[in-house]
């Protein structure tokens, strides 16, 4: 389980293409605060940590990606040198900064168009149809597993404005047109979703 609030940057250093894939990560964390078969989240893609070694500047790690991770996320495309957006998983007790984020990514959307303004950045994305009646105005969705408020949805289409602090702390700096992005809607809206399609029946009197 997460939060969306992103808390360093990976880079994937090398791809080993063999039965699994497997992707070798470096990243800031120090070694010894990892754990083998613990979970963190890539750009929003909850991964197992299966080996670990230490590095001068942190923690050199692996993880195994199965076909259907590589065919329903952005992942399939990675290359070495992809800065990746990671985060740990949440502790009982922390702070739960974002909102719920399972690291379970629904689909996969597309930058349509970006703008700039005095530091500030607003992104329409288009999400896959199947998943656009679950975003709704004001409420949250996980974009490479940033935990983003919603600002206005059209269609399919749904705007987003993000301020200069998260541009500069994740990979949401690289956004341009065409860029396909991670999503994983809010986990309350499915079931909501899920209670109008299928409600409670009555009981028959006995």
């Amino acid at each position: 389980m997460f939060t969306g609030i992103v808390t360093a940057l990976g880079e994937l250093v090398a791809i080993d293409d063999g039965p699994v894939r497997r992707f070798t990560i470096d990243a800031p964390w120090p070694a010894a605060e990892l754990t083998l078969g613990a979970s963190v989240a890539h750009d929003g893609v909850c991964l197992t940590l299966v080996d670990i070694a230490a590095r001068p500047e942190g923690a050199r790690y692996a993880v195994e990606v199965s076909p259907e991770t590589l065919n329903r996320t952005t992942l399939g495309g990675w290359q070495n040198g992809t800065r990746i957006n990671l985060e740990r998983p949440l502790k009982a007790g922390d702070e739960l900064g974002g909102h719920i984020v399972q690291g379970h990514v629904d689909g996969v959307g597309e930058i349509v168009t970006r703008t700039d303004s005095d530091g500030w950045m607003a992104l329409s994305v288009r999400a896959p149809r199947d998943l656009a009646r679950f975003i709704a105005e004001k409420g949250s969705i996980a974009v490479d597993g940033v935990s983003l408020t919603v600002n206005g949805v059209k269609g399919d289409v749904f705007e987003l404005m993000i301020i200069p602090h998260t541009a500069a702390v994740t990979t949401l700096s690289r956004a341009a047109p065409g860029v396909r992005v991670n999503l994983e809607v809010d986990i309350m809206a499915r079931y909501a979703a899920r209670l109008i399609e299928y409600p409670a029946t009555e009981s028959t009197p006995s």
